[in-house]
């Protein structure tokens, strides 16, 4: 996605006109019409606020990619999992509550 199809997405799904945007962001409505219709190019710092006025966030992170063209390295890939999977802490009894198969 480009800046200009960020900045019209957010405006749309915030159900904004680009006055109301262009107010909210300090800037104004023919700027925003600009950058939407890609004639002129926003800085990063500029789509980051015009699209915080809108009521959301540029949230993205670059991360190595797991597959692709350029593969990590198998201690590499294992790390990124293990990074990953700490987000995700487990949340269960450390006591078994039920029989054990095969007993």
């Amino acid at each position: 996605m480009n800046a200009a199809q960020v900045i019209r997405s957010a405006r749309t799904q915030a159900g904004l006109t680009l006055r109301e945007l262009a107010v909210r962001a300090g800037t104004s409505h023919s700027a925003i019409a600009a950058y939407e219709s890609g004639s002129k190019s926003p800085s990063a710092s500029t789509v980051d606020r015009i699209v915080a006025a809108a009521g959301f966030a540029l949230d993205r992170e670059l991360r190595p990619r797991m597959r692709g063209d350029r593969r990590l390295g198998r201690g590499a890939e294992l790390a990124a999992v293990l990074e990953l999977a700490a987000e995700f802490p487990a949340r269960h009894s450390s006591k078994l509550m039920f029989p054990v198969f095969g007993r």
